[in-house]
């Protein structure tokens, strides 16, 4: 039998495309539903959980970028899209009694509270989900990097990363047939081989601190638990 909560303090990373199911755009309520029903499943367990999330399912800072815009602007309007998106999650939450805050990087004091590390870990200990927004509050950084800062930040075991694909693979899988997939990987194997699972400033700083990194198919029903729980699921990054 796998052993139940073997991570204590866990970071999920949510793309923002996560939350738009099968639309081209923008959030699925019931998709967010869903994900806010397996956090509740987690919680209850007793596992102290933050979440950082990405905006891309609303505006993609570097796609604008590319097309002429002004990188540092294009970044901080797609870091305010991942505070609707968190905002979005923390309805969700809510209203299934799940105590939640957002803490965003950038001051929006109407919607959200400052990210503030103590505060963060305060509301850990407490028993809230924490819902990281904003990124890192300055351009030029992804929510990859984020997810990466905010869990040695925060003290997290580990970092799970929640994608539409069931791990690691050498390539597209969706665009490649013969793809080859994952069980373990080393951080070094991820930047050689420029595997386009989170972007290398992340890698590097999960490699400096030896956090681990799983990365696993959120679109599955109950994966996030499982994950949690320590079952052999998606591809392990370690070194």
């Amino acid at each position: 039998m796998p052993k139940e909560k073997a991570y204590k303090r866990v970071l999920l990373k949510l793309s923002g495309e996560a939350l738009q199911g099968r639309q081209e755009y923008g959030i699925d309520p019931q998709v967010v539903e869903s994900i806010a029903a397996q956090l509740k499943e987690v919680k209850a367990k007793g596992v102290e959980l933050a979440v950082v999330i990405g905006g891309g399912n609303i505006f993609r800072g570097m796609e604008a970028s590319s097309r002429g815009m002004e990188r540092a602007a294009a970044d901080y309007m797609g870091m305010l899209a991942t505070v609707i998106n968190g905002m979005a999650l923390q309805d969700a939450l809510e209203r299934k009694g799940v105590f939640t805050r957002v803490l965003t990087a950038i001051g929006m004091q109407a919607v959200a509270e400052p990210y503030i590390r103590r505060r963060a870990l305060r509301h850990l200990e407490k028993g809230r989900i924490v819902i990281l927004a904003g990124g890192t509050g300055n351009p030029y950084f992804t929510t990859d990097t984020t997810a990466a800062l905010r869990a040695i930040e925060l003290g997290a075991d580990v970092i799970l990363k929640a994608t539409k694909v069931d791990g690691i693979y050498s390539d597209d899988p969706k665009k490649v047939k013969d793809a080859k997939r994952f069980n373990r990987l080393r951080y070094m194997d991820v930047l050689k081989k420029k595997l386009k699972v989170m972007d290398a400033t992340a890698i590097s700083l999960c490699m400096d601190n030896n956090l681990p990194i799983i990365v696993f198919d959120l679109l599955k029903d109950g994966n996030i638990e499982r994950a949690v729980s320590g079952q052999n699921i998606g591809t392990v990054v370690t070194n």
